[in-house]
């Protein structure tokens, strides 16, 4: 929350577009995290520092959603996940979420 009167500029990835498909959830999901909506199990989970680009997860029903704050006070909503395992193999891979960011 002290980051958030910060932010700059919102992103949302293609993977993250492809992940979810469907136009109404991409907007939900992403309304729901910046309002800090009730209807998540989990907001704001700090996950990790990867060079200076912080990194969080937020769980609506079984989806895992990763998004990230980068250096230039952007929030970048990476990817969204319906199997926990995907979810994890993604965050142990530190060298493809910053190159994501780097790209974005």
């Amino acid at each position: 929350m002290a980051i958030r009167p910060s932010l700059k500029t919102l992103v949302i990835s293609r993977h993250f577009t492809r992940d979810l498909k469907d136009k109404e959830q991409i907007d939900s999901i992403v309304n729901g995290i910046l309002d800090c909506s009730v209807d998540f199990n989990e907001l704001h989970k700090f996950e990790e520092d990867i060079d200076g680009n912080l990194v969080f997860r937020a769980k609506k029903d079984n989806m895992h959603i990763v998004y990230c704050v980068d250096k230039k006070m952007r929030i970048i909503f990476l990817r969204a996940f319906k199997n926990y395992n995907e979810y994890k193999k993604f965050l142990d891979d530190r060298k493809e979420i910053e190159k994501m960011i780097v790209h974005i």
